[in-house]
């Protein structure tokens, strides 16, 4: 596995030790003594805008932002570039999206309300499945890996699609028709004329505000301007990197070690008191985040790739099994930031919020466990065989 990769790797298992660390304390905070002070904090206003808000809509939009740059240099650089490597990861990732929206619409079907949630369990967090991955070391195959981080990105786009799609409430024609300026006026100065960085964020926030007015949510701004963000040198250009990687190497730290945390703790406390374990089981929306996490994304990751496979669209590496692809498939099931932030935009301030965090937690938690512990199985019975050679 090449440099770039060891280091995106170890970066994704450092900011996943910070974002369980940040999760936990939101936890521990909401159920103590300090619960009034957590939640005032979390939603004390600033400009009329509460701290939750702002780490949501605004902060979030840079989240993005990174998101759609990796996408983007993915797409035309990595592990996407190429279409027999890219081939098994994007219909795993239709798979694991597909399948889990499935199990969370069929158990909610009845309730308006509830079914609104279907697209919690659909993507995986690539920090927190990095992390375990990085917790059984370098027996883990490059191939797995590989596999593992190109799943998340595309699955990450195809959230970024619902959220776009399907989780827009209503909808400003002449503030999304009025984004397309700044938008032009970056592609047109990107392509004639180095862009200067005051230039640069000043027009993506004002993009971000009239995203956030048209209704789409805001966050997809982020998505856009990384779009548009030059991959390639421009001709005149004696710099040793792009536009694209500047912005990435700056960024990326910054989401993994500041932003995605802050989110953790903005986002995942929730009152236990007068929950007890059954109540994931007697309530359908914690029943179908949970269960579209567990057992949703490994089932709909295999049965996706299988077919792939035996239609000879796509081939599994030779360094990997199917057992393997169950084990990784589990650890795919954690679903933690995306999923807290799609419960957001379903079920922000009401009850139904709380049950299907329940069920994120739970379901993240044990695709974590039984993945960890599954694969672990798994790759020391391949070394055992090794040796025995």
């Amino acid at each position: 596995m090449n440099k770039r990769l060891e280091e995106f790797f170890n970066n994704e298992a450092a900011g996943g030790i910070l974002l369980l660390f940040t999760a936990t304390l939101a936890l521990i905070l909401s159920n103590s003594a300090l619960s009034d002070s957590y939640f005032y904090f979390i939603n004390f206003e600033v400009f009329g805008w509460t701290l939750h808000h702002i780490v949501n809509d605004a902060l979030m939009a840079i989240f993005f932002y990174v998101v759609g740059l990796e996408i983007k240099k993915e797409i035309f650089q990595g592990e996407l570039s190429d279409r027999k490597k890219s081939s098994l990861a994007i219909f795993g990732a239709l798979g694991g999206m597909i399948v889990p929206a499935l199990i969370y619409f069929l158990l909610n079907a009845n309730d308006s309300l509830d079914k609104h949630g279907w697209a919690i369990p659909m993507a995986t967090d690539i920090a927190f499945a990095v992390g375990v991955l990085t917790l059984l070391g370098k027996r883990v195959p490059a191939e797995l890996k590989i596999f593992l981080l190109a799943l998340a990105i595309v699955d990450d786009l195809g959230a970024i699609l619902v959220i776009a799609l399907f989780y827009t409430k209503q909808l400003s024609i002449l503030h999304l028709l009025l984004s397309i300026i700044p938008f032009s006026i970056i592609y047109l100065l990107n392509r004639f004329v180095p862009l200067h960085r005051f230039v640069y964020i000043t027009l993506g926030i004002l993009s971000w505000f009239l995203i956030f007015k048209s209704g789409i949510h805001a966050t997809i701004a982020g998505v856009i301007l990384a779009f548009l963000t030059p991959f390639e040198l421009e001709k005149n250009e004696l710099r040793s990197t792009t536009p694209l990687t500047h912005w990435l190497h700056t960024l990326h730290p910054i989401v993994t070690f500041s932003i995605m945390p802050l989110f953790a703790f903005f986002n995942a406390g929730l009152v236990l008191k007068g929950i007890s374990f059954s109540d994931i089981f007697q309530s359908s929306v914690s029943l179908g985040a949970m269960l579209g996490l567990v057992i949703g994304k490994p089932l709909g990751i295999l049965i996706f790739c299988f077919v792939a496979c035996k239609l000879k669209i796509a081939k599994l590496p030779d360094t990997i099994d199917w057992l393997e692809m169950t084990g990784v498939g589990l650890i795919a099931g954690i679903g933690f930031t995306m999923s807290l932030f799609i419960n957001g935009l379903s079920f922000g301030g009401t009850a139904t919020e709380d049950y299907a965090k329940l069920g994120i937690l739970t379901g993240s938690l044990l695709a974590a466990f039984i993945g960890y512990f599954s694969l672990r199985y798994l790759l020391g019975r391949r070394n055992q065989a090794a040796a025995e050679l």
